[in-house]
């Protein structure tokens, strides 16, 4: 089985100060994709520099050629589904039909009170999240959509000439439970997981394999119960969040080591986040770049 690399790149530079080079770097390394978190600020970056997604991924579509741009992940944390579907459709058409969205239910980080809001309960994220999926869908490939939800609403909203990628750009469904798997298995053209975040500090790569092994099976059975086959969809993960972290970027051995292991479970896409010193993602600049270029050769081979 074929497996891609892809890149995220945090928006913690400034455009002229470093930004643009880096989305230009990662496509002369080859990646397949590079994304970008969607959020108002994460975690230890909160009080420094952070720039939006979508204007972030516009500026780097018209950078670059080649190289697929994304969110991951945009959720509905700050998110309205109509404004949302009328910067999609303008990025996939500035970009040429190089976009994928990668959209999960969010959490209870930051970005769940920003807009003043009380945070939500699991139930409630879990309901906004299918509302806001199924519409959006609806106002990514309709040209005009009206929608009275208990969440979400759409009056006659216009979305002409839609997406360049057809009938919309790609959803990657970022999910783990029951829920948002079944969303997966409906709307998705792929498939996002970090792992599982109980055994990022206490587990085993080995219990870490077999979580994700499970959520590969549960994806299987979403699919199947609505009569898809879910061979043909992308399995995306999103490295940094297993237990040996730490360890993937730190040579290409030791990253050809773990992409092997997922390759195997399934996985056709595995992505690597850019090196930010004094940060969670601190990582030789060098061993990235010869991962980007070196890692799959040495796997298949």
């Amino acid at each position: 089985m074929s497996l891609r690399l892809s890149t995220v790149i945090l928006p913690v530079r400034r455009w002229h100060e470093g930004g643009r080079d880096q989305w230009l770097r990662a496509e002369q390394l080859g990646f397949h994709a590079a994304y970008t978190y969607d959020h108002l600020s994460w975690r230890t970056f909160r009080d420094g520099p952070w720039f939006g997604a979508v204007p972030t991924l516009t500026a780097a579509a018209a950078a670059t050629e080649r190289l697929r741009l994304g969110t991951l992940v945009t959720s509905p944390n700050f998110r309205h589904p109509v404004t949302l579907a009328k910067d999609l459709i303008t990025l996939d058409d500035v970009s040429g039909g190089r976009v994928t969205l990668g959209i999960g239910a969010g959490g209870n980080g930051f970005d769940a009170t920003a807009l003043g809001q009380e945070a939500w309960s699991p139930r409630e994220r879990a309901d906004r999240f299918a509302e806001f999926v199924a519409l959006l869908d609806r106002l990514l490939t309709e040209g005009s959509v009206s929608h009275e939800g208990t969440f979400y609403s759409a009056e006659e909203a216009r979305n002409i000439p839609g997406c360049v990628q057809k009938p919309r750009l790609p959803f990657a469904v970022a999910a783990t439970g029951p829920r948002g798997l079944r969303l997966a298995a409906r709307y998705g053209q792929a498939w996002v997981t970090t792992g599982d975040p109980k055994l990022f500090e206490d587990g085993t790569p080995e219990q870490s394999l077999e979580a994700v092994r499970g959520q590969l099976a549960r994806l299987d059975k979403a699919c199947a119960e609505i009569g898809r086959d879910s061979q043909p969809m992308e399995k995306i993960l999103l490295t940094g969040f297993t237990p040996e972290a730490n360890t993937v970027l730190a040579s290409v051995d030791a990253f050809v080591d773990f992409a092997g292991r997922h390759r195997e479970l399934g996985f056709t896409e595995l992505v690597i986040h850019a090196p930010i010193p004094d940060s969670d993602f601190a990582a030789d600049e060098a061993v990235f770049e010869k991962i980007a270029t070196e890692a799959l050769a040495q796997l298949d081979s």
